[in-house]
C-alpha cells in the first residue's frame, strides 16, 4: 500500500526521514524477483536422491556418538528413544515449514528469503547474519572435533604429523588447529568444484556413515539379543527421571536434527523444486529420526544407563561385550559424520551471502555467479577462508551456544511466514476480474502491470503525481457506481479480516517471546518468572484460538510460484 500526502510523497522534514527510515526495515520484496534474471541463475542439477544426501549429511554428525550418552545417563534414561521421537516430530513441523516457503519462494537464502518476502527487510537482515554466524561457528566448531577423533588412527594426537597437530603459540597461549583448517579449505575446494560434485561427494560420505550406523544396530542388536537386554531390566522401569526428564532429553537431542535446512538453501539449484525439495527434506528427516532410534534403544539396552561413558558410549558399550576392534569401525562413522556435517554447514554459507548481495545488503561482490561452474564462488571462497582462519585461531566451543540462538531465530520467523502467508499473504493484491480490463491501460500507462492470474504489480507513486490527467481518469474510474459496489463489498470485511489475523499474529509472537524469556530468566524472583509464564501463556493460548477461526485468506494457494523461479 503506498500512502501520499499533498504533495505525493511520503512525509518531509525529520518526520519524513524517521518515517522512509522505519520503512526501509519493513519493506518486502516480491517473490518473482527480478535479481535471478540480472545476475544470472545457478545451475539446476540437484535431484530428490541429491537433496536426501545433503540433508541426512548435514543432519547425522557426531552428536549421536556422543550425545545419547549424556541424554540417557542425566536426563532421560531408557526413555531416550521416545525423547528423540518426540524431538523428532517437533523437527519434522519445523520442516514442514521449510517445505512449504521453499517450494513457494524457491530461490537461494533459505530463511533469510523467506522472512524479506513475507515480514520484512530488518528482520531479514538479523536473520541472515544469525544464519552466517551458525554456519562459520558451525563449521569451525565440527573441523575442529575432527582433529582428536582422526587423531585415533595414529595411535593418539602426539603421533599425528607435525603439520597436522595443535600447537601452542608461545607468549599468546592460542592453540593453533592446522588440521581443521586444512579440511575446511578442502571442503571448500570441493565446493568450488560446482553443486553436483559437491552433492556426490556428500552422498558417498554420508553412505559411509549410514553403514557404520547400521553395522551398530545390527552387531548391538545381536549382542542384545545374546545377553537379554541387560539394560532394560532395572527396577526403575523406563523411565527412572520421571516424564520430565523425558522432556528434558527430548529438547536436549531436537539439535540433533538441526540440518535439513541446508537443504533449502539449494532451492535455486534443484531441478524440479515443487516436487523434490518436499522428498527430500521429509525422507532425509525421516531416515535421521529412525536412525537415531533405533541406535538409541541399542545403546540403551546393551549396558545400563548409569554405566553409559558420556564421552564414548557407543565404543565403551561395544568394549564391555569384548569388541575393542569395532571402536575403529564406530570412529570412522564418527569421522565421517563430522566430514558430512563440515560440508553441510559451509555449502549454505555462499548462497546466503549471494542472497544478501542480491537485495543489495552486501557488496554486489558476493552475488557473481561462475559461468563455468555457476555457482557463487567468490562468496564460497571468502567464507571458507574466513571459516578456515577461525577454525585455525580460535577454540569457538565457547561460542556454540550463539549457533543455538541462531537456530531457534531462523525456526521461529520460518514458521511466523507460514502463518503470515495463510491469513496476510503479502506478494500480490489480487483484482477482481471485472476490473481488469478498465485498470489495465491505467497501470500500463504509469508503470505497473498485471500478471497471469489477476495481480497488480508495485505502481510508481510519482506518475500519480505527473499525469493528471491519470489522475482524473482514475478518479472518474472509482467514481462508477458498480465499482463502488464491489470494491466495499468485497475488500470491506477482507481489510477487516487481514487487520485482525495480522494483529493476532504479532500477539503471537509476542506471546511466545514473553514465555521463553520469562522461563529462561534464572535471575528473576519465582514469583515473577510464574506471572509472567501465566500471562505470556494466556496470551499465547487466545492468540492461537482466535487464528483457528479466523478464516484464511483465499489467496494462499496462488502464492509464490507455481513452476520454479521464472517470473510471473
Amino acid at each position: 500500500m503506498i500512502v501520499e500526502d499533498e504533495n505525493c510523497g511520503v512525509g518531509s522534514g525529520e518526520g519524513g526521514r524517521w518515517l522512509r527510515g522505519f520503512g526501509s526495515l519493513i519493506r518486502r520484496k516480491q517473490v518473482d524477483s527480478v535479481h535471478v534474471r540480472r545476475h544470472g541463475q545457478l545451475a539446476r542439477k540437484l535431484s530428490a536422491v541429491d537433496l536426501v544426501g545433503i540433508g541426512v549429511g548435514a543432519t547425522i554428525g557426531a552428536g549421536v556418538y556422543i550425545l545419547i550418552g549424556t541424554v540417557a545417563r542425566e536426563q532421560a534414561g531408557p526413555a531416550l528413544v521416545i525423547s528423540l521421537l518426540i524431538a523428532g516430530i517437533a523437527a519434522g513441523l519445523s520442516a514442514f515449514c521449510y517445505a512449504e516457503l521453499a517450494c513457494r519462494c524457491p530461490s537461494a537464502g533459505s530463511a533469510y528469503h523467506y522472512t524479506y518476502i513475507c515480514i520484512g527487510e530488518g528482520v531479514a537482515w538479523l536473520v541472515g547474519w544469525s544464519l552466517i554466524l551458525e554456519y562459520t561457528i558451525g563449521a569451525s566448531a565440527v573441523a575442529r572435533g575432527i582433529t582428536p577423533n582422526l587423531a585415533l588412527f595414529f595411535g593418539g594426537e602426539d603421533n599425528l604429523p607435525s603439520f597436522l597437530a595443535r600447537h601452542t603459540l608461545p607468549g599468546l597461549e592460542i592453540v593453533v588447529d592446522p588440521c581443521a583448517a586444512a579440511l575446511i579449505l578442502l571442503v571448500t575446494l570441493l565446493l568450488c568444484l560446482g553443486i553436483k560434485e559437491s552433492s556426490t561427494a556428500q552422498s558417498i560420505v554420508t553412505t559411509v556413515n549410514v553403514c557404520v550406523m547400521l553395522f551398530i544396530i545390527l552387531g548391538g542388536g545381536y549382542l542384545g539379543f545374546k545377553s537379554g537386554w541387560v539394560g532394560y531390566e532395572l527396577s526403575t522401569r523406563y523411565f527412572p527421571y520421571g516424564v520430565n526428564g523425558m522432556f528434558t532429553g527430548s529438547a536436549i537431542v531436537f539439535f540433533s536434527y538441526i540440518g535439513f535446512d541446508s537443504v533449502t538453501s539449494t532451492a535455486e539449484e534443484v531441478k524440479n523444486p515443487q516436487r523434490d525439495l518436499p522428498i527430500g527434506i521429509s525422507i532425509a528427516l525421516t531416515i535421521c529420526c529412525i536412525l537415531y532410534m533405533l541406535v538409541a534403544a541399542v545403546i540403551v539396552g546393551l549396558v545400563p544407563y548409569y554405566e553409559l561413558n558420556s564421552d564414548t558410549p557407543i565404543s565403551s558399550a561395544f568394549s564391555s561385550y569384548g569388541m575393542q576392534w569395532a571402536v575403529y569401525i564406530i570412529t570412522t562413522g564418527a569421522v565421517t559424520a563430522l566430514f558430512a556435517s563440515l560440508l553441510g554447514s559451509i555449502l549454505p554459507q555462499p548462497r546466503v551471502f549471494m542472497a544478501m548481495a542480491r537485495d543489495g545488503l552486501l557488496p554486489h561482490f558476493f552475488s557473481d555467479i561462475h559461468k563455468g561452474t555457476q555457482i557463487p564462488l567468490k562468496s564460497t571462497i571468502v567464507t571458507g577462508v574466513f571459516a578456515a582462519t577461525l577454525a585455525f585461531f580460535m577454540d569457538v566451543s565457547q561460542l556454540a551456544g550463539m549457533v543455538s540462538v541462531g537456530t531457534l531465530l531462523a525456526f521461529t520467523t520460518v514458521a511466523v511466514s507460514v502463518l503470515i502467508i495463510r491469513y496476510v499473504p503479502p506478494d500480490e493484491v489480487p483484482v477482481l476480474s471485472s476490473l481488469l480490463t478498465s485498470v489495465d491501460p491505467l497501470l500500463r500507462h504509469s508503470g505497473g502491470d498485471i500478471g497471469e492470474d489477476g495481480a497488480i504489480s508495485h505502481v510508481d507513486p510519482s506518475s500519480y503525481c505527473e499525469n493528471s490527467h491519470l489522475h482524473d481518469k482514475s478518479e472518474a474510474l472509482i467514481g462508477h457506481p458498480l465499482i463502488i459496489k464491489e470494491v466495499t463489498k468485497d475488500e470491506e470485511n477482507e481489510k477487516a479480516r487481514r487487520k485482525l489475523a495480522s494483529w493476532t499474529i504479532a500477539l503471537l509472537c509476542i506471546g511466545i517471546l514473553i514465555v521463553t524469556s520469562a522461563a529462561s530468566a534464572d535471575w528473576c524472583p519465582r514469583i515473577l518468572r510464574l506471572t509472567l509464564c501465566g500471562m505470556g501463556g494466556i496470551l499465547l493460548l487466545c492468540s492461537i484460538i482466535v487464528l483457528a477461526c479466523i478464516k484464511q485468506d483465499d489467496n494462499r494457494h496462488s502464492f509464490g510460484h507455481s513452476g520454479g523461479i521464472c517470473s510471473r
